[in-house]
């Protein structure tokens, strides 16, 4: 089973910018395409940035297209997701796995919680 440990969350505020964390444990990253998804309260998973193993091509949910960057260095076994122009519907607890939509993802692992203050 593929496993993530997400990480970088934190309490900002509207407008600033943090940058998330996901290392693969157990297996090497360079083979799948890793997506970025999140969660607020009361709401579904929802993918936001995905990058594909073959060509490193990216692909941003509207939401956030333009503010976050989905980047990922195979040397290091993690994808980062940097987040600028933050919005306090941005708050969530996000994610990382395997594929770019969330109804591919078997489990999800604890996540890191963002908060964006107004």
């Amino acid at each position: 089973q593929l496993q993530f440990v997400e990480s970088g969350g934190g309490l900002v505020q509207s407008g600033g910018s943090l940058r998330l964390s996901c290392v693969a444990s157990g297996f090497i990253l360079d083979y799948y395409t890793i997506g970025w998804f999140r969660q607020a309260p009361g709401k579904e998973h929802e993918g936001i940035a995905c990058i594909s193993d073959s060509d490193g091509s990216t692909d941003y949910a509207f939401s956030v297209k333009g503010r976050f960057t989905i980047s990922r260095d195979n040397a290091k076994n993690t994808v980062y997701l940097q987040m600028n122009g933050l919005k306090p519907e941005d708050t969530a607890v996000y994610f990382c796995a395997a594929g770019c939509s969330p109804v591919v993802v078997a489990s999800w692992g604890q996540g890191t919680q963002v908060t964006v203050s107004s």
